[in-house]
């Protein structure tokens, strides 16, 4: 018995070696000169092993073949040192953002891969994806009747070009706040505007308290930055408001955050998602002191986060959307005295583009399932997709979800759940950003639930009218049901004329209001 298992245990480093020297490029561990190398690595074992330097391991089929090469590939490449026909990583970015790009290093001046590995990678990707990908095929029944509101735009100050990045409705005082470029509004039901800000920068996400002047977050940059310029800070609602004064500062555009009592010292505090670009932060503060800081993630593309007690210890869990590279989300799981432990419950490819998602029951168990919406385009793979769309994944009991429903929904940038109908289940509205879709109309749809996970799709003519990249569920006018709101954002002057030359509409409002029709 000892003798086999000396034998198996031998066996087994020779394997183990072995597979060391596939995993060296074929290089014997052993080396003798002028050896030439028994094993090459194939494509795809050196794109297993190279792409997961930065993200899961696409798959091939994920990306038309045209993408891969003159996109996706050359990009990857420059992260890896290879750079082909004069290719300049830095060329669309300004001198500061350059600097804090070269000294990341992640454009590398010297190759970290042998050319000859690098066509093989190549090669790999180009033989074994599609020529095209496939079209979205709908299975969720449609009816020709429209979506069940009626329409109304709201047109906010003298600019032409709508570039709305907030929409957020305060219950208490029935506004809506809209943020418009560097503009923020209060405005009632009315059509009054009750109260206006110009900010530093583009408002990014709102948080309205009873006893205090609302919470702002600015980005800094809208466009993709590494530049620490975003901002947490009090709104002043009036001049002789006492409450106190909280800013946190130089954060890496941040795009959202949330407030509660994490530690159990009684005292609010707050996390916040500096999306970034190469480099981001995910980060909870201390009572919103700047000085206690706590780094639960360095990885860029924090994009939203979700404060909820999960694991029904009565200590409030960490639920966070990662958009960029590593697409997942992951709980951090409250251990109590400040302390966190991550767990990944759904984990994506580079190009899967999530973009949004938010906690409901669906099934109503008592546990809280998982809306996600992916769609996001604004990278190196500016096409449509046959898996953009959005999706519930059931709750199993023990915070492991599994997807059971999916609308596919070219460029799907966001997706609320609430009972619409006022039937006891919950309905779902969603809408279109990263995409140009061949019916506009089609970028906000309603999906009236039906049970049993099955749903029946509605859309909205005027939905034409923008391109929808923020979406707020409230109620508005006050009859005690939900009403939506979208805001439009076009990025330029060329984007805005290729939405005109599709649908023919030369005006665009700022927010199109949707409310229930009676």
């Amino acid at each position: 018995m000892k003798m086999f298992s000396v034998t198996r245990l031998i066996y087994a480093l020779c394997l183990s070696l072995v597979c060391l020297a596939i995993f060296f490029q074929g290089e014997s561990i052993f080396p003798v000169r002028n050896q030439k190398p028994k094993f090459k690595s194939s494509g795809k074992e050196l794109a297993v092993r190279f792409c997961q330097m930065c993200h899961t391991f696409p798959e091939p089929g994920l990306l038309d073949r045209n993408t891969w090469e003159k996109s996706v590939l050359p990009n990857m490449g420059m992260r890896l040192g290879i750079r082909t026909n004069g290719a300049d990583p830095f060329e669309d970015l300004d001198p500061i953002d350059e600097s804090i790009v070269r000294n990341l290093n992640i454009y590398p001046d010297a190759p970290l891969i042998l050319k000859e590995d690098w066509d093989r990678i190549v090669d790999y990707y180009v033989q074994n994806a599609p020529i095209k990908l496939e079209s979205q095929h709908v299975t969720v029944g449609r009816t020709k009747e429209k979506a069940p509101f009626k329409s109304q735009f709201i047109t906010i100050g003298d600019n032409k070009l709508p570039k709305v990045s907030l929409l957020n409705f305060n219950e208490a005082s029935s506004e809506l706040y809209i943020g418009d470029n560097n503009n923020l509004y209060a405005l009632k039901n009315t059509g009054e505007i009750s109260n206006s800000w110009l900010l530093n920068s583009p408002a990014s996400h709102i948080e309205f308290n009873e006893n205090s002047d609302p919470l702002l977050l600015t980005i800094g940059q809208f466009r993709p930055s590494d530049q620490e310029l975003g901002r947490l800070a009090n709104l002043k609602i009036r001049e002789n408001n006492q409450s106190a004064t909280i800013a946190i500062s130089k954060l890496r555009r941040p795009v959202h955050f949330a407030s509660a009592d994490l530690n159990g010292d009684n005292k609010k505090d707050v996390v916040v998602c500096s999306f970034g670009n190469y480099s981001g932060k995910l980060s909870w503060f201390d009572n919103f002191e700047p000085s206690k800081e706590h780094v639960l993630s360095n990885l860029p593309g924090a994009r939203m986060v979700a404060i909820k007690d999960l694991n029904g210890d009565q200590k409030p869990d960490i639920v966070v959307l990662m958009a960029q590279a590593y697409e997942q989300i992951s709980i951090y799981y409250n251990k109590g005295q400040g302390e966190f432990e991550e767990k990944k419950v759904l984990e994506f490819s580079p190009v899967h583009g999530v973009s949004y998602f938010e906690l409901a029951d669906f099934n109503n168990d008592g546990f809280q399932d998982i809306l996600l919406t992916n769609g996001d385009n604004w990278d190196y793979s500016n096409v449509d997709k046959p898996y953009q769309g959005l999706r519930i994944y059931l709750n199993d009991g023990h915070n492991n979800f599994k997807e059971t429903f999916f609308y596919p929904m070219y460029g799907c940038s966001k997706a609320v759940a609430r009972d619409f109908d006022n039937d006891g289940d919950l309905d779902i509205v969603g809408v279109s950003f990263y995409a140009d879709l061949k019916d506009p109309r089609e970028s906000f749809v309603y999906l009236l639930n039906n049970g049993d996970m099955k749903y029946t799709a509605s859309f909205h003519p005027d939905a034409l009218y923008g391109k929808w990249l923020t979406m707020e569920v409230a109620d508005f006018n006050g009859d005690r049901r939900p009403d939506v709101m979208l805001g439009s954002f076009m990025f330029n002057f060329n984007e805005m004329a290729k939405v005109v030359a599709s649908t023919g509409i030369s005006s665009f409002p700022q927010v199109l209001l949707l409310t229930q029709i009676e």
